[in-house]
């Protein structure tokens, strides 16, 4: 095959066999190489995602918190699976704008790559200046925001960004029995709708931000997380 050269040649050099050799093995390199989140990778028409609900006491109307996940590296040694985007529905337009704006910054960190776990951190520190609230379980939430953090903790956990802490077996059944205990000894009911899931005067848990710390015999356990003073 005849190639014209229309251009005036500068140099040359001469073509030895082994250059094939090492093209072709870079190449199959770049190929090798897992492909990492980051801002360049095209939203796919199809995307994996998962609906959380939350009832706050603070706004009138239900969230719907939805994350959608990007699978990496199908079906090879290196597949992951990545959030890409998140999503905030409601009937009430009170918080309108901060929602679209904080899902609109989440969804591009998501898009940019890396570790994104510190989300969680930074979300579930923001304070609301009124005061925050316990949600259904005894759970205390700083603000709205941080529940929102607890939402997005909660997936990582689910797709296995971040490690869950699971209570072994022996530990859930040291604190059913105390709790047992416990509960026996009290004869006085409770009308308090936030901590109908732990005893009635039972503490806040410093660790698991829970109102379920009980005092026996000197000793402050959190029955939610195992968490105590005694060791």
């Amino acid at each position: 095959m005849t190639v014209k050269i229309s251009n005036k040649i500068v140099g040359y050099r001469v073509k030895k066999a082994d250059d094939t050799t090492e093209q072709q093995a870079a190449a199959q390199s770049q190929a090798d190489k897992p492909i990492q989140m980051n801002e360049n990778i095209e939203r796919p028409d199809f995307l994996l995602g998962t609906t959380y609900k939350i009832k706050p006491p603070v706004a009138e109307h239900a969230m719907y918190i939805t994350i959608n996940d990007i699978i990496l590296n199908e079906d090879t040694d290196h597949e992951s699976r990545q959030p890409y985007e998140v999503f905030i529905n409601s009937k009430s337009m009170e918080h309108f704008q901060w929602v679209i704006a904080l899902t609109r910054v989440v969804s591009a960190v998501f898009r940019k790559g890396g570790d994104v776990t510190f989300l969680v951190e930074e979300l579930r520190s923001v304070y609301d200046p009124n005061g925050g609230y316990f949600k259904k379980g005894g759970v205390f939430m700083p603000s709205l925001v941080a529940e929102i953090g607890a939402v997005i903790e909660k997936h990582l956990k689910a797709i296995g960004l971040l490690e869950s802490e699971e209570m072994s077996e022996t530990t859930k059944r040291i604190l059913a029995e105390k709790r047992a205990e416990f509960e026996a000894s009290q004869k006085t009911a409770t009308n308090d709708d936030t901590s109908n899931d732990y005893p009635a005067n039972a503490t806040m848990c410093g660790k698991c931000s829970t109102k379920a710390v009980i005092v026996m015999d000197g000793c402050a356990t959190c029955l939610a997380c195992g968490d105590s003073k005694c060791g």
